[in-house]
């Protein structure tokens, strides 16, 4: 129905799969900012407080992480924590090292 509000185009970040301990932007998150996001395979919701700015495209870390911990995405783990990662958090290069390589 035209302009009915739906999880889908309300989340702001999305999570692939119900094990997935990251969720990806698919808006601007704001520090500070409280966010619903979208588990696709379940039709979950979810509600987290960002600790930082998120890109759009970007992850946001859905649990804490010590370093070494692995990050989930898919299902899959791509990569892990090379320092302590705090729920909320901004999850990129700059704090995950790629299982890739």
């Amino acid at each position: 129905m035209e302009g009915e509000r739906t999880v889908a185009n309300s989340a702001k970040f999305c999570v692939h799969h119900k094990n997935d301990t990251v969720g990806v932007a698919v808006s601007e998150i704001l520090a500070g900012e409280t966010v619903e996001g979208w588990v696709m395979d379940s039709s979950d919701t979810l509600k987290i407080t960002a600790r930082a700015n998120i890109p759009l495209g970007h992850k946001i870390a859905l649990a804490d992480f010590a370093k070494g911990d692995q990050v989930i995405k898919y299902n899959e783990p791509i990569g892990f924590a090379v320092s302590e990662i705090k729920i909320g958090e901004h999850v990129h290069i700059h704090n995950l090292r790629s299982a890739r390589w």
